[in-house]
């Protein structure tokens, strides 16, 4: 059985596969225009995406705006029929402006997570800029859903559902993950399959009541066609995958970054507090270690982040995030997915979808 392709509108990609943003610098238009050449969706992280502008330090706003210019034009010139997103977390200062500036380059898609992105619907008016909120539950769905409509008369054109096994940011309480000072017990806890299934519900209600076609994207543990084969069974129109495109030739973070990724065991894999304020899955390196020890010293602010508070977070994520993506391990933090672990070797984007697709495809046709 043929994989479909993703249909979001007039955005057609051959693949069920988005390339999950990854911030800061992680995932820019190297990785996301092999994805979209590929046939994917590739996308590209807004997280302090100017982190290279010589002029960062000083006018980090300006250079992220300019910086979104450059990789936005430079991800086209790859993949000039492709289809190209990006992905910026609500949670982030100058939202609207960073949304803004990617509408002007005529962006094909905007992921939008870390929060409700409330207003996202406005910032797209009377452009082909397509729209998706990141939720991780059917309540989730229900509510954006009926906030933009009711308030914006604008119905999503993609949803993504994004489960408790993702990197980086997770939308979970520490407890439905394990963790905190009362644990769920694991049979209690939500899985991305459960989550699903509510999801794909919801969204056919939606899609009743507003005649318009919402394809349902899936994310967070998501490894291989097997993996894909599942969800698509169970009613997702395609999957978002971020941790497996880190170990490919083209992906935008440094080598040491990668190799982070194909030493890490299972038992390197945490739970981390972000200044950001939402529980976050990360590799628990020397860096990690010393600030669960003792508060770092913060003499600069980026103003990335609405919740951080410079004198009470533990560490300043921008500056954290932007070491480890140079390759300064253990200076740094690394998100990662909670499969980063079954990942040794590094490949190249071609053949990684090539195989996820015939992976895939035959387990559909074995089923």
């Amino acid at each position: 059985m043929k994989l479909k392709g993703l249909t979001i509108g007039d955005k057609i990609a051959q693949i069920p596969i988005i390339q999950g943003g990854m911030g800061v610098g992680v995932s820019l238009h190297r990785l996301a225009g092999a994805v979209a050449k590929a046939g994917g969706i590739g996308i590209i992280s807004t997280a302090d995406i100017g982190f290279k502008e010589p002029d960062f330090d000083q006018n980090p706003v300006e250079a992220n705006l300019r910086a979104i210019d450059k990789e936005i034009k430079a991800a086209r010139n790859i993949a000039p029929k492709g289809v190209i997103g990006v992905n910026i977390m609500v949670a982030m200062n100058h939202y609207a402006e960073i949304a803004k500036r990617c509408v002007k380059n005529g962006i094909d898609l905007i992921i939008s997570g870390a929060g409700l992105p409330k207003e996202l619907p406005e910032l797209v008016k009377g452009t082909k800029t397509k729209i998706a909120p990141i939720i991780s539950s059917a309540k989730g769905a229900r509510l954006i859903s009926k906030l933009w409509i009711t308030k914006h008369n604008y119905v999503p054109d993609m949803i993504v559902v994004e489960g408790p096994e993702a990197g980086g940011h997770l939308g979970f309480k520490l407890e439905e993950l394990g963790q905190g000072e009362n644990p769920e017990p694991r049979e209690e806890r939500p899985t991305l399959e459960k989550i699903t299934v509510e999801v794909v519900e919801e969204v056919k209600k939606i899609e009743q009541e507003t005649g318009k076609e919402i394809p349902v994207v899936v994310a967070g543990g998501i490894f291989d066609g097997k993996d894909i084969a599942r969800y698509i069974q169970l009613g997702a129109n395609g999957v978002q995958m971020a941790t497996r495109f880190v170990a490919t030739e083209e992906c935008d973070a440094a080598e040491e970054f990668k190799q982070a990724y194909i030493n890490c065991q299972e038992e390197d894999i945490a739970i981390i507090k972000s200044p950001v304020g939402m529980p976050g899955r990360a590799i628990r390196n020397a860096f990690i270690q010393k600030v669960e020890k003792e508060k770092e010293k913060i003499t600069k602010c980026y103003g990335c982040i609405k919740t951080c508070q410079m004198a009470k977070t533990p560490y300043c994520i921008t500056k954290a995030l932007i070491e480890s993506v140079k390759g300064n391990i253990n200076q740094g933090l690394v998100f990662c997915g909670s499969n980063a672990k079954r990942i040794k070797e590094i490949t190249t984007v071609p053949k990684l979808i090539e195989n996820l697709q015939r992976e895939a495809e035959m387990c559909l046709e074995n089923t």
